[in-house]
């Protein structure tokens, strides 16, 4: 099912970029345009889906947590509390800032415990030792089981040309981070990277999933050549008790695209959604993704009945709800918006449940967060007993 939602509070804040991790019922937004302000210093909002009307509310954290700056296009996976539990953590590495500064961080975000509908998010920083990975976006990230143990896969992405290769023309252009698939020991920080002869070219913006010790890496786009791959990796990750060995397999495919978006719908069961089959021309297909033991069946799927506004929109985004729903926006023409928004919003569902995905509200301080002045801003306001210094102070 596909329905269009009507944008409210605060939702001049998502741009292309953005993420969303869920806990449970509710979901999370991450990845404004500007730098927040001191009305939610955090950038950090629950995404709240009611009547039809999406608005973001401001999220606090706790006082122990670290600085998460709003980053776009990061990578961005799951941590279960144990192999196909309940997801109670989400680690984010890489990603742009509105300074169009590239992170090489990885945090780890966790829900603390809520109290009378209110929910406090915790935020850590994990450092990372010995092959430690450039920083980068539009990459991935991936946990994998082995063994009774447990390693993070990240692969591909983009980033800034080295600072000893920089001229004067080039010193802000990306280029292709080098094919190496990195394996992350989160319990000792220590990373480790392989380079496979099977992956001769930077991939970024493709999709990744993954089931038990085995990572599958689908579409993408190379910028070395201009290239959307039509092949699937299939990384394979053992742990044993020496040194872990990772090996990739190459699975010919038919599929070409990046920038799609992947949602789950049953354990063993993707949908793939979105994204472009070159650079211009959109991708409006879907395909249905399952995954067994040791084998992967790609199978082309019921597409929604897409509104005028997706099919002539030259760009679409957006980013995985769970539960088999989808979040995505188009530009809109703000002659026809009520509002300061200038995207069309879209929940495109294929699961089971209602395609409305409804979270708690902040209880008490709604009326409060609605009149907060929320929108981004790329640019420092001084504010002097509420009246503006002229332009030229």
């Amino acid at each position: 099912t596909l329905q269009i939602v009507t944008p409210g509070s605060s939702t001049s804040l998502i741009q292309p970029g953005f993420s969303l991790l869920h806990f449970g019922s509710h979901v999370f937004f991450l990845g404004q345009k500007g730098w927040p302000k001191r009305s939610c210093p955090t950038g950090v909002f629950l995404l709240d889906l009611k009547n039809n009307e999406l608005r973001l509310r401001p999220t606090t954290f706790t006082n122990d947590s670290c600085y998460l700056p709003p980053l776009r296009h990061p990578a961005v996976c799951s941590l279960p509390a144990s192999q196909g539990g309940e997801i109670t953590q989400y680690l984010i590495h890489g990603g742009k800032t509105p300074n169009n500064e590239i992170s090489h961080k990885l945090y780890i975000m966790a829900m603390a415990s809520s109290v009378n509908k209110r929910f406090s998010l915790c935020c850590s920083e994990k450092d990372l030792a010995g092959d430690v990975p450039e920083a980068r976006y539009g990459h991935s990230m991936n946990v994998v089981f082995s063994k009774g143990k447990t390693a993070v896969v990240m692969f591909g992405g983009r980033s800034y040309v080295p600072l000893n290769q920089r001229t004067t023309e080039n010193w802000n252009n990306v280029i292709d981070c080098e094919p190496l698939v990195y394996l992350i020991d989160l319990q000792f920080g220590c990373s480790t990277s392989f380079n496979l002869r099977e992956l001769q070219d930077g991939i970024s913006f493709h999709v990744s999933l993954a089931r038990n010790d085995t990572v599958y890496i689908l579409g993408g786009h190379s910028m070395g050549n201009n290239f959307r791959p039509p092949n699937v990796y299939k990384i394979k990750v053992d742990l044993p008790l020496g040194s872990p060995a990772v090996s990739c397999t190459v699975i010919h495919n038919k599929l070409s695209f990046s920038s799609s978006i992947v949602t789950q719908t049953s354990p063993d069961e993707f949908v793939i959604v979105g994204g472009y089959e070159s650079d211009s021309q959109k991708r409006f297909s879907c395909n249905g993704i399952f995954l067994d033991d040791d084998t992967i069946d790609i199978q082309e799927i019921e597409t929604p009945e897409w509104t005028g506004e997706i099919k002539h929109s030259k760009t679409w985004f957006g980013a995985d709800m769970g539960k088999g729903a989808v979040l995505f926006g188009v530009p809109a023409d703000n002659k026809h918006q009520s509002t300061d928004c200038s995207f069309f919003f879209y929940v495109l569902n294929f699961g089971d449940s209602d395609p409305v995905v409804q979270t708690c509200s902040q209880g008490s301080t709604e009326e409060l967060e609605d009149s907060m002045p929320l929108e981004d801003s790329e640019e420092f306001t001084f504010n002097r007993d509420g009246n503006l210094f002229d332009e030229d102070t």
